[in-house]
């Protein structure tokens, strides 16, 4: 770790670095001839075709019988177009062996609505027993249209996100995606199997418009008349049997496997070949490992380049860190950080320390994925365990803000909030560093279902006491007002103690004392938001509370904010509750562990506070610190006074967004 105010070392001259370049580049062409004058490199199994209208087909593929490692590899060439003959509709793009994925072209089908709230279920392709997967990493959910919203689902939510559009607005699918005629998101997960559901929006001047939905490549949508083609990337496994197939390929296995990560927590070990050090060819074929013969001349050049490579890959390195350091704002937190005071607390950690407590950001270590980013387990070289957040991008428009952010919150000292630690400055996008936060995320306490972990009606009192106090605390108590902005169960940690702690500011926003509100691009998470906000784009801190209401239902109705095992606008579970007050069977939809447990009427109390929580008028709804006194109240009535309350604060943990009929727009990620 370094001070605020350290500098970068001073890097070689440039003329230097020219000259090394040249040398390099000199040095890659003769090695770079010496090997073509070797002979060409054949990729498919002696006596077959490994081309087919110029699409390499590389061994364990093969076009015609015999050629590839089984069934599900084989490629029919028809009028010089490659397709995977298990799926006859599937034509084939590309196949990398280098991180075993396939690219494949499929149709979508587009919708147009002729009334408001239709929704329309596409069906997909299901992979069944096939050894391919829908890349998670590879391929993006991506909606276009006017007013849509649209779900990738695999029997549950997987992400989803929504497009508006205003009167003098158009479809803005070139000139980027994020929420006005064209939405995107990523999947968490490979996926065997996928559905769609589109649905129109209620939009004024907008019935009647067509939109789509699909998941794969963004960059390979192509029209072709009335029909639209898409490129998805699969990507492929072989088993013990296929590797008993391939000669040797057992003896060139690759020391660590990759792994393919499903919904269901299950993961799959990608194991492959490979041809190792001055061998060319595809390791997958045996004789094309074997027989590249490389001079000695040229493994003094290799070494050469090696060093020449490190040298300059280092100056690089360093002009780079220097670069992202201005970029991402290090001179303004420097000036930030000296006019609070905060020299000595605002911590910048190094690229180096946090790739080392990360394992260089190990797939393992990932605590979650969402629309703001990815969040890494790490320990710090003091033995220090930390989560360490990496965004998907930076707004450098938004800085200002961001740096104004860290230095806000690196004063917040509550034990119900997130501890920021520190950040990192030096790297493409900004690294945040907060406290780690052992038990997971309190969406996934209240989805248990296996009664092995205590759910009691004092310690959803207690859960619901701390998240308020938390929030009421961000919104009246920190110097400068804080709206939290996606307040939800996925962000709400629970530590050692199930004590809880509110995480995620990645779309937080500081409010001038003599602001009642804030005019933003719509962000947050279906099934959470504000209805008043999604109209207006004015976020109050009442917009706040209507997201409490609904972390409130959850905790004591064990329901989803999103279902799709409720129909209609019941699948809201905020509306579902609504319809329940008004029909005058609210204890249905309450959990019956709290129920039974309840015998001073705390439950209807519970729900009275919900509802005016969600009340659609937001002048109406409480403030954060009534609600706070309203349920240390409702707690005090329930345990012996000498139990005291724990308010606090702390952790991380990313989302999946959960979309509804009705609302809608894409989490982003705002530096």
């Amino acid at each position: 770790m370094f001070n605020l105010f350290q500098v970068f070392a001073m890097f070689k001259s440039s003329q230097n670095k020219k000259m090394k370049q040249f040398q390099v580049f000199y040095t890659l062409i003769l090695i770079s001839t010496a090997i073509s004058s070797a002979g060409a490199v054949d990729y498919a199994k002696k006596g077959c075709d490994d081309t087919c209208g110029g699409v390499t087909i590389p061994y364990p593929f093969g076009i015609g019988a015999n050629c590839s490692v089984n069934q599900w590899y084989a490629i029919d060439c028809n009028s010089s177009t490659p397709y995977l003959s298990a799926f006859n509709n599937m034509e084939v793009v590309n196949v990398r062996l280098e991180d075993q994925t396939i690219i494949v072209n499929v149709s979508v089908i587009s919708r147009c609505r002729n009334s408001v709230g239709n929704s329309n279920h596409i069906p997909s392709i299901d992979l069944g027993m096939s050894p391919f997967v829908f890349s998670g990493s590879h391929n993006k959910f991506i909606a276009k249209g006017c007013g849509y919203a649209a779900i990738l689902s695999d029997g549950k939510v997987i992400t989803g996100c929504s497009t508006i559009c205003t009167n003098d607005s158009a479809l803005n699918g070139r000139d980027g995606c994020f929420g006005l005629g064209c939405c995107a998101t990523t999947s968490p997960y490979d996926l065997k199997s996928y559905s769609v559901d589109l649905t129109g929006l209620k939009r004024q001047g907008e019935d009647g418009a067509c939109g789509y939905a699909y998941f794969g490549i963004g960059a390979w949508l192509s029209f072709n008349g009335n029909t639209t083609f898409f490129a998805i990337t699969l990507k492929w496994v072989l088993t013990d049997d296929d590797f008993q197939e391939i000669p040797n390929c057992w003896q060139r296995m690759s020391e660590e496997p990759s792994y393919l990560f499903l919904p269901n927590r299950s993961s799959i070990a990608q194991r492959k070949c490979s041809c190792g050090i001055a061998r060319v060819g595809n390791p997958y074929l045996y004789y094309q490992c074997e027989g590249v013969s490389i001079c000695m001349g040229l493994l003094f050049l290799a070494k050469f380049i090696y060093e020449m490579h490190k040298l300059i890959k280092k100056t690089i390195a360093k002009r780079k860190k220097e670069k992202f350091f201005k970029r991402n704002g290090g001179l303004l937190l420097k000036q930030e950080a000296t006019k609070e005071g905060l020299v000595d607390k605002t911590i910048l950690f190094t690229s180096e320390e946090l790739e080392t407590a990360t394992d260089h950001f190990n797939e393992n270590r990932i605590l979650g994925r969402g629309g703001q980013g990815t969040v890494y387990k790490g320990m710090l070289a003091d033995g220090r365990i930390v989560a360490v957040k990496k965004a998907k991008i930076v707004d450098e428009s938004q800085l200002e803000v961001f740096i104004n952010e860290v230095v806000i919150l690196a004063q917040v000292n509550h034990r119900n909030v997130v501890q920021l630690l520190g950040c990192c400055l030096e790297t493409e996008v900004p690294l945040l560093v907060s406290e780690f936060v052992p038990k997971g995320t309190l969406y996934d306490y209240i989805q248990d279902d296996t009664g092995e972990l205590p759910f009691s009606l004092n310690m959803r009192l207690q859960i619901a006491v701390e998240v308020a106090g938390a929030v009421s605390y961000l919104h009246s108590e920190t110097p400068i007002p804080i709206y939290h902005r996606d307040i939800k169960t996925t962000n709400i940690l629970l530590d050692e103690k199930y004590r809880a702690k509110v995480s995620d500011f990645g779309t937080s926003r500081l409010v001038s004392v003599d602001q009642t509100h804030l005019t933003t691009l719509v962000k947050g998470t279906f099934g959470y938001f504000d209805p008043e906000y999604f109209q207006s784009s004015q976020f109050t801190e009442k917009s706040d509370v209507y997201s409490f209401g609904v972390v409130l239902l959850e905790l004591f109705t064990r329901e989803k904010p999103i279902s799709l095992t409720r129909f209609g606008e019941h699948r809201n579970l905020a509306t579902h509750f609504m319809f329940a007050m008004e029909e005058g069977r609210v204890m249905s939809i309450f959990d019956p562990v709290v129920v039974h447990e309840d015998s001073k009427g705390v439950v209807l109390e519970i729900a009275n506070l919900a509802m005016r929580c969600l009340n659609s008028n937001g002048k109406h709804r409480p403030t954060m610190k009534e609600v706070a006194m309203e349920l240390e109240g409702m707690r005090m009535s329930q345990v012996p006074a000498t139990v005291q309350t724990s308010f606090g604060h702390t952790n991380h943990c990313e989302d999946i967004p959960m979309f509804t009929d009705d609302e809608s727009t894409p989490t982003t990620v705002s530096f």
